[in-house]
């Protein structure tokens, strides 16, 4: 066995091995999340198997609408044997592996990450998103929520919203988090660079989507880290590793919290300009 090549199926490689080769070495999954090993995550996945794998990804509400008052909000797609026979194709041990580390047909909305994020850093609670703050009648009342969520629901047709906490256990969830801590916090995550001195503890991931022949930047994260405010995803189309993505979260997340003090004064002077018409 070569270390950084998965010895199973298509022996896969970790990124790591791609770019230097080697390997990232021994890891639980603290250490796989903050140094994004492959090859941790195609173990798992080949543990697990794709039913329990999808089963899990669907909890948490990827591949489904998250019921945001939006029209033509897409469901996306979530990888699974199930979803490999609708499009004709025949699920193999490879397919896990892909899957696994958020490939194969797995293909997400940025709303959707956000809520699973956010469902991470409550630790299972499900998280709602919406664009409403409250709807007030010409009387002055407040319109109840579930109200509102009915009506919605029956104006979009949403009927595939999982709208249920996840129940965790505790020793599991707070190794996924500390991971998430350490990607930011600690020399060697895969976003200490860009989060390094930075004031509020942020938990987060970096993530890298092939895309045919290019490959798409996310980033995902939510602060502060011991008692989380805001969740934001963000994603540069053909913009290589995450790492890329996550100085815009950082500095989203700064506006948040009133930490970019420098005033932006428009310049409203008027310039003479000409132009010639032929």
């Amino acid at each position: 066995m070569i270390l950084g090549i998965y010895p199973r199926a298509h022996r896969p490689a970790c990124w790591i091995y791609n770019d230097y080769g080697y390997g990232h070495g021994p890891l639980n999954v603290s250490g796989a999340i903050q140094k994004s090993c492959n090859y941790f995550f195609y173990e798992m996945g080949y543990r697990l198997g794709i039913d329990r794998l999808s089963a899990y990804a669907s909890y948490f509400g990827l591949g489904r609408k998250t019921g945001i008052e939006l029209p033509n909000e897409s469901t996306g797609t979530l990888a699974s044997a199930e979803t490999a026979q609708k499009k004709g194709d025949s699920w193999t041990e490879g397919s896990t592996l892909s899957a696994a580390i958020g490939q194969s047909y797995n293909d997400f909305t940025p709303i959707q990450v956000a809520k699973y994020v956010a469902m991470i850093a409550n630790k299972g609670q499900v998280v709602k998103p919406t664009i409403i703050q409250n709807i007030v009648t010409s009387e002055g009342n407040k319109v109840p929520k579930e109200e509102i969520e009915k009506y919605v629901n029956e104006k979009l047709g949403l009927d595939d919203v999982y709208t249920e906490s996840v129940s965790m256990n505790e020793q599991n969830i707070n190794a996924v988090l500390e991971g998430m801590r350490s990607v930011t916090e600690e020399v060697g995550g895969t976003a200490y660079s860009i989060f390094e001195g930075f004031e509020i503890p942020v938990g987060g991931k970096t993530g890298s989507t092939e895309a045919g022949n290019y490959t798409n930047a996310w980033f995902a994260g939510f602060a502060p880290f011991d008692n989380p405010e805001i969740a934001v995803v963000v994603l540069v189309e053909n913009g290589g590793h995450g790492n890329y993505t996550a100085e815009v979260v950082r500095n989203i997340i700064g506006e948040y919290f009133g930490m970019n003090i420098e005033e932006i004064k428009e310049n409203m002077s008027a310039l003479y300009d000409t132009e010639s018409l032929r």
